[in-house]
């Protein structure tokens, strides 16, 4: 394990400046070069899925007679149950046998519900028949509808090709062998557009394709690409690593061809071209819709926050004032998501000397300015809560990785493969790393690899789940 107790330089190039010198992946990306057109994203068969569904559960209710109140419980269960099972989601191969099962379960679960919620309720005999004969009818007529919309998207695809530009990262056999196939097979929604490699397998004749040798987010938005399959490459895994994480941060699909492919099983996250099989990544957090419930869950939480633990704020800052004097509170440069720096505020737990050494110290631990109040506010944490500032601000939100001070995310994104790519996401409060200990001068590796672990793994239970832990480290630390 290595610590770090070194001094950052201060002349150290500016981020910007420096950002000339680094990979593709890790420098910042353009705001216009994130902004994908909001078209771009909507995928024509989910919809289609959606409104069949819907407009389904219109015609059976009315021809059944169903009540606002039966028709409404009615909908909800089947669409809330369809979406979560993903019965809309993106998909390569549009084939009503292979999601045959799928949908048929989701439909009896529905039913398995509504009616055990209407036998709990006590509702009439009557109204509970008519919504489970809705039920019923609605199965019977759904799978046919549901065989046209995949029928329909086929032929729009074949027909007017209605397909998703496509850069494929890999130019050997399997790479070209994925090209050929996109290209003779257009109903499965993938156009190649360009190869990027260090260039075509001289034994093959690839098709004639654009060979990408410059920054992959350049050519994604230059040639609109909406998806990016990492296929067996020339390069490294690292390269191929920062190629994935460059799609994620566009908003890309990205697709990977797993190793031993031949013998790779379909499962949940893989779709099908033809006989390769494909492994879906997650997209973006800041991408997904829940991630604007996470952030309305954090406007209200800092808010709520800040207004109950303002009087022990202020005792704090008193406690302060008491013992060292003014100013009560600390503000200091940190780097947020997208490399954007902001300003942080804390609670002033070290006495102020003549020089601020805080950008280039890296540990004030057994710092003989570090008086009797400024170690209980490390101790408990106290000394963070005006960071809840900052989340309403929307500098941090309540859960991410941990912002670091410029000099010293120059220094790790150095040392530590993809420390730089901890900034996808905004900084937080608290974060994965933190609960397991990871504070203070500890593995800077094994914190770059949890906060990389919590945004491929995002969700908003996992958000739940570290606050959870947050709580119980707060209140069990000192028993450690």
């Amino acid at each position: 394990m290595r610590r770090f107790s070194a001094v950052a330089d201060p002349a150290a190039p500016h981020p910007e400046q420096e950002a000339e010198h680094r990979s593709p992946a890790q420098r910042p990306l353009k705001p216009s070069s994130v902004r994908r057109d909001l078209l771009s994203r909507v995928n024509a068969v989910a919809v289609l899925l959606v409104l069949a569904d819907c407009t389904t559960l219109v015609a059976v209710g009315v021809h059944r007679d169903l009540g606002w109140l039966w028709g409404g419980a009615t909908g909800v269960a089947v669409l809330t149950i369809r979406g979560t099972w993903r019965l809309y989601r993106r998909r390569l191969w549009l084939s009503w046998l292979e999601d045959l099962p799928r949908s048929a379960a989701s439909t009896a679960l529905a039913f398995a519900l509504l009616s055990g919620a209407g036998l709990i309720w006590g509702a009439p005999a009557a109204d509970l028949a008519a919504a489970q004969r809705a039920m019923i009818a609605f199965a019977l007529v759904i799978e046919p509808v549901r065989w046209c919309v995949f029928a329909f998207g086929r032929w729009c695809r074949r027909r007017f090709d209605r397909c998703d530009r496509t850069i494929i990262v890999g130019a050997g056999e399997v790479g070209v062998n994925l090209a050929r196939t996109m290209l003779e097979h257009p109903q499965f929604g993938l156009r190649p557009v360009a190869f990027a490699d260090s260039g075509p397998d001289p034994d093959r004749q690839p098709p004639v394709l654009e060979v990408v040798d410059d920054d992959l987010a350049d050519a994604i938005v230059r040639l609109r690409a909406g998806t990016v399959v990492l296929a067996f490459s020339h390069t490294r895994e690292s390269p191929l690593v920062d190629a994935a994480i460059t799609a994620h941060r566009l908003g890309c699909c990205t697709l990977v061809v797993p190793r031993m492919y031949e013998l790779h099983p379909d499962g949940p996250g893989v779709e099908r071209l033809r006989s390769y099989p494909l492994m879906r990544l997650g997209t973006a957090p800041t991408s997904r819709p829940t991630w604007w419930v996470k952030r309305a869950a954090d406007l209200v939480l800092a808010a709520v926050a800040l207004v109950v633990l303002s009087p022990v704020i202020g005792l704090c800052a008193l406690a302060v004032l008491v013992e060292s004097g003014r100013p009560l509170f600390f503000r200091q440069v940190r780097v947020g998501m997208d490399d954007r720096t902001f300003t942080l505020y804390k609670i002033r737990s070290v006495r102020q000397t003549g020089e601020d050494d805080s950008q280039v110290k890296w540990s004030v631990v057994g710092d003989s300015r570090v008086g009797p109040v400024g170690r209980f506010l490390r101790r408990t944490s106290l000394d963070e809560l005006p960071q809840l500032w900052n989340v309403l601000k929307g500098d941090m939100c309540v859960v991410g990785p941990r912002p670091e001070r410029p000099g010293f995310v120059r220094e790790f994104s150095a040392i530590h493969e993809l420390y730089w790519a901890r900034h996808r996401v905004p900084t937080g409060l608290t974060g994965l790393a933190q609960v397991h200990g990871l504070r203070g001068d500890t593995s800077i590796a094994d914190r770059s690899r949890y906060d990389n672990y919590y945004i491929a793994n995002w969700s908003l239970w996992l958000d739940l789940r570290i606050l959870l832990m947050t709580a119980g480290e707060l209140c069990c630390r000192r028993n450690r």
